[in-house]
């Protein structure tokens, strides 16, 4: 009887979790899609708007370990709520920061949104993995990343339809504007940002009262003393935190600057003179009651980055599958096999062909994430807490290795700074060929 109870109760824990990975993967995504924007409105170099980046991920090496003790000392239950009010306050700070067109406002923001994110990621991730046995730890993680996928997928087709929607006028246009159309540009430009932040905020705090409520089974249990000196010495799972670290790090590369790469490559002209591709984004636009006729050429553009990220949602489902009768670290080297090759062919086309054969990255990008992950976490037992949380400090890797992108961008052009990705690719098709060997 227990033993139904408690399988009920996982169950509905797991339900409950997913909704939390849905949201971190909405929130980071949209977060991509104020990149263009923000370069826009305060007329940065590529290398300075991915600051925006570097404040959202930089969070994940700061709060890593002490969410890590904050969670043994409060439990999962309440640090989730601590998180998802964290979270709601990083978005109310959108607000003041459009209002006032603060760019150092915008990334403490960013910084206390991702504060948030960060406490979910160290708790859900190993929460996830416990919430039944261990040989279906890998199976539950994919399941709820794919959910994850699913808020990645629908923040780009938002971030175009409501934030990249209108023109942005540059400094020596709005120094030709009369005070009264100053005054009025300026409050329609905050009011694009605000908006939305500002619903999203109600509906964190909302979830976290949510939250409060609920009963979550405990799982937590004692962490050995001494763990992260153990893992520090332990080569595989170092190996596969620099796998978390050049994975999130290219793709949140690849999938910030697609709206700049199209655009670099004059893609909105080709696009709105392709029957086809028009009436792509326009399906995809009617489900917002929206249209693509007269629309800003970056709003257009966008709406296609849902291929990217909806690419990983399908992956996760078709990768689950894989892992269950492959070896997991010989998918993985396909995986980044493939995101290899479909990168070499976008920087040696151009046109459409350039277009969708980087968006297919993000299929292959798909099982990258929880494969890494759980193969980090095999035979380390009780330590298995303590590694989530230094696998998570790795995801600092989305703030560091975009800076360089931006920097290769703003020197050499996207061509050549695709190249970094590349190496990056090019790393974890070693580690899964190093786990295959080993499994």
């Amino acid at each position: 009887m227990s033993t139904t109870r408690n399988n009920k109760s996982y169950k509905s824990a797991f339900i409950f979790l997913t909704t939390l990975f849905f949201l971190w993967g909405f929130i980071t995504v949209l977060v991509d899609s104020l990149v263009p924007r923000l370069k826009d409105v305060f007329e940065m170099s590529y290398a300075k708007t991915v600051l925006v980046q570097f404040a959202f991920f930089v969070a994940f090496f700061v709060f890593s370990l002490p969410a890590g003790f904050i969670l043994s000392k409060i439990g999962y239950k309440k640090g989730i709520v601590l998180g998802l009010l964290t979270m709601s306050l990083g978005c109310l700070l959108f607000y003041p920061a459009a209002a006032y067109r603060t760019f150092t406002v915008f990334l403490i923001g960013y910084f206390t949104l991702a504060g948030g994110i960060t406490i979910l990621q160290v708790a859900a991730n190993p929460y996830v993995a416990l919430l039944g046995t261990e040989e279906g730890a890998s199976s539950r993680l994919n399941l709820s990343q794919a959910f994850n996928s699913l808020g990645a997928t629908i923040a780009p087709v938002v971030g175009a339809l409501f934030l990249l929607s209108d023109s942005v006028k540059t400094s020596d246009e709005i120094k030709l504007l009369s005070e009264i159309d100053k005054t009025n540009y300026y409050v329609a430009e905050a009011t694009t940002v605000q908006t939305p932040f500002l619903l999203i905020a109600i509906s964190i705090a909302i979830l976290a009262v949510v939250f409060a409520f609920i009963n979550l089974p405990k799982v937590m249990q004692e962490t050995p003393k001494g763990g992260y000196l153990t893992l520090l010495k332990n080569k595989l799972m170092l190996m596969g935190a620099l796998g978390i670290f050049v994975y999130v790090g290219a793709e949140v590369s690849i999938g910030s600057f697609l709206v700049n790469y199209f655009a670099d490559m004059n893609l909105a002209v080709i696009v709105a003179e392709n029957e086809s591709m028009m009436n792509i984004a326009n399906t995809i636009a009617s489900f917002f009651n929206q249209t693509f006729s007269g629309s800003d050429p970056k709003s257009l553009l966008g709406i296609f980055v849902i291929f990217y990220w909806g690419g990983a949602m399908i992956g996760r489902f078709v990768g689950a599958y894989l892992t269950r009768i492959m070896s997991p670290g010989k998918v993985l080297s396909i995986f980044a096999f493939l995101a290899i090759a479909m990168i070499l062919i976008s920087i040696n086309t151009s046109g459409l062909i350039s277009m969708w054969s980087i968006l297919a990255v993000g299929l292959f990008n798909s099982i990258m994430f929880p494969t890494i992950f759980t193969l980090s976490l095999e035979g380390l037992g009780d330590l298995k807490a303590q590694a989530s949380g230094l696998l998570c400090m790795a995801i600092v890797g989305g703030a560091i290795i975009p800076f360089f992108f931006g920097s290769l961008i703003d020197g050499f052009g996207f061509k050549s700074a695709f190249i970094l990705t590349i190496l990056c690719y090019a790393y974890i098709l070693f580690f899964g060929r190093t786990k295959s060997k080993k499994e």
